[in-house]
Order: structure tokens, then C-alpha cells, then sequence
């Protein structure tokens, strides 16, 4: 049976068995669940469209400069809009705190503990973020596991929802590849807050940092992924469905991990720099 009968007989609101459970009846991954994108009309997830590839080439942009921006080159929209669907895409600009995953008013908030910290080996500090990734017929959305020090992608996932599973699932996969880090760092939005993402990291010994109101800094190494992986390869082909993001996510972070240099690095790609550091550590 192909993945997509197996797909939609998956039934959220079945009286008797939960989707994890009924993951393991039809033998179906529960990521795999999620590459069915939003539904949404063809003119708004256009316009959507236009939205994140001009803040993705701008970052620093606002409602009003991206609606202004958009007019100069002859697409109409006014700013009230641009904001409504940049809330509805969880995207804002990154000299804000970013709106992706909104915070819960009953849920906790830590500290941020990176202050004056300096940051120079692999598994010291972690962060995760969440960005819109546009298909055809609608959107998902992509999570990320990153190595602070050596920006190695440790794990990702893509949901066609906000619910914190999809990130949870990518926690525990970056866990068990290369064991807790000290320090993870997210902003405070509601799926980083929430008791499966809390208990996840708890459990593991892990201490929790969260990013403050206005510290954009702090999400700049994976707001710089998302432009990357933006430029190089979602908007370079249309993306049909969830399968195929996944293919094309899934091949450029080989390459982002694998064969891309950075300049922070001495030129080195995070593959190497996280490994070459595990190995510094060993060896002192």
C-alpha cells in the first residue's frame, strides 16, 4: 500500500485509537503523517509566497516596507495584510523576536543563560527554530536542530502543523545521534515551552535557556540557515508536494553539512568542525 492510501486512513479524531497507534497499524512513520501541506486558495498562498521571499532576501523588513516594496513592483497589498499573513506564516522581522511559534500564556519561561558565555565546542550550546517552507497546493513547516558552535544541523523535521510533536521528534532524533547537549537555547514560543519539549530536555539533563524580547541575536545562525536554504534550493524549483520538500530539504542539508565551508569555521563545513572539536575534547 502506497504512503498516501496509508496517509488518509489516519484519522485524528478516531474514538478509539490515537495516531500514534494507528502510526503503528498501517506501518507509517509519524513524520511522514505531516507531508500533506496546509490547504489554502491560490492567491493567498501567492501572495504568502511573495512575503517570505522578500523577507528572506530583506530580513530586517516590517509589514509596512514589505507592502511598500511589494507595490514598487507592481503587486497591490496593504499592510494590514502583509501582517495577517506574516502572523499566519509565523514570520516577522528579525530585529523582533520571532513569531514563528507564538508564546503560551501558561506555560514557563527560563532564563537565558548565554550571556557574556563564549561558545567554542560541540554540545555546549543547542538551538532550534521553525520556518514556513511553501509547496503547491499550500505550506509546511520546518524545524531544526542546530549545533551552536560548529552550526551543524543536527536534525530536522517537517509538519503541516504548529503542534510541538513534529519538534519533540526532532529533539529526541539529535539526542540519541549524538547524546544531550549542556545548554539548549529556543525562543519562547509555545512549542519550545510545552511539557513534551520541557520534559524532553529535562530528562535528559539538558538546561534550558530561552531567548528575551528583542534578542534577535540569539536566533541569528538559524534565521541565516533559513535564508540559505531558502535562496539555494526552495525557491530555485516549485515544490509539488510534501515529499518532494522533503527531498530537497533533505539533500541540501547534506550538502549545507557536508560540503558548504564557512568562514566562521576557517573555512571548515560544520561536519567537520563539530567532529574535528568532539575530537579537540577527547584528546584534552
Amino acid at each position: 500500500m502506497s504512503p498516501e492510501k496509508k496517509r488518509a486512513m489516519i484519522k485524528r479524531d478516531h474514538p478509539e485509537l490515537s495516531i500514534r497507534q494507528q502510526y503503528k497499524l498501517v506501518r507509517l512513520s509519524r513524520s511522514a503523517f505531516y507531508y500533506t501541506p496546509v490547504g489554502i486558495d491560490a492567491d493567498t498562498l501567492a501572495m504568502m509566497k511573495e512575503i517570505d521571499r522578500v523577507l528572506t532576501k530583506y530580513p530586517f523588513f516590517g509589514s509596512r516596507q514589505i507592502a511598500a516594496y511589494l507595490r514598487r513592483e507592481g503587486v497591490i497589498v496593504g499592510r494590514h495584510r502583509v501582517r495577517r499573513l506574516m502572523a499566519k506564516m509565523g514570520l516577522e522581522a528579525i530585529y523582533k523576536r520571532p513569531r514563528t511559534s507564538q508564546p503560551h500564556p501558561q506555560h514557563p519561561v527560563y532564563p537565558y543563560l548565554l550571556r557574556k558565555m563564549a561558545i567554542d565546542r560541540p554540545n555546549q550550546v543547542w538551538c532550534a527554530d521553525i520556518t514556513f517552507v511553501p509547496v503547491r497546493n499550500g505550506f509546511l513547516y520546518l524545524v531544526a536542530i542546530m549545533d551552536w558552535a560548529t552550526r551543524k544541523v543536527l536534525s530536522w523535521r517537517l509538519s503541516n502543523t504548529m503542534h510541538a510533536d513534529f519538534c519533540v521528534e526532532a529533539l529526541n532524533e539529535a539526542i540519541a545521534k549524538y547524546g544531550p547537549p549542556e545548554i539548549m537555547n529556543t525562543d519562547q514560543g509555545s512549542q519550545f515551552t510545552g511539557s513534551a519539549w520541557i520534559t524532553t530536555l529535562t530528562e535528559a539533563g539538558v538546561r534550558i535557556s530561552m531567548d528575551g524580547r528583542g534578542r534577535y541575536l540569539d536566533n541569528i545562525f538559524i534565521e541565516r540557515l533559513w535564508r540559505s536554504l531558502k535562496q539555494e534550493a526552495i525557491y530555485l524549483e516549485e515544490i509539488n508536494d510534501g515529499f518532494q520538500a522533503r527531498r530537497i530539504v533533505k539533500d541540501w542539508m547534506t550538502f549545507y553539512n557536508t560540503e558548504r565551508p564557512h568562514s566562521a569555521l576557517d573555512r571548515r563545513t560544520p561536519n567537520e568542525a563539530y567532529w574535528t572539536g568532539l575530537g579537540e575534547q577527547e584528546a584534552a
